[in-house]
């Protein structure tokens, strides 16, 4: 099951990266439970809670506060229902016109299927920085 796992999430960056909320919203369980990172700007509302507060609580913000924002997952490491990504942010602050190119870790958990868990590790520092004015 562990294959089936790592397709979840490699399908969840790959509907990510196409704009395709919608295939990102569906492979998550209606409960699935979002923490950002500590420190993190769209941390202040963990945990977020069903695919709804996730996009609204985080995607939609990162949309209006980053132009090009990416997920660039450079490793996948499968460890059963829990799957680690690895790779980094990249983007450009709307407000200061500051690139990031920040280091990440995402820690998935799989469930029946669908992603049940996440726990992002980033470069909170690097972001904060981009976002100063």
């Amino acid at each position: 099951m562990t294959a089936a796992n790592v397709e979840v999430i490699r399908g969840i960056y790959g509907a990510f990266s196409r704009g395709d909320i919608g295939a990102v919203m569906a492979a998550m369980t209606p409960d699935i439970v979002w923490n950002e990172a500590e420190g993190f700007p769209y941390a202040d509302r963990n945990p977020y809670v069903g695919p709804e507060a996730i996009v609204q609580g985080a995607f939609v913000r990162i949309g209006a506060d980053w132009d090009g924002f990416a997920v660039a997952v450079d490793e996948i490491l499968d460890a059963g229902d829990r799957i680690v990504a690895l790779g980094r942010y990249k983007g450009t602050s709307r407000r200061t016109g500051k690139a990031i190119n920040a280091q990440l870790v995402h820690v998935w958990t799989v469930a029946s299927g669908k992603a049940a868990r996440f726990q992002q590790y980033a470069d909170t520092l690097q972001v904060a920085r981009a976002m100063e004015a």
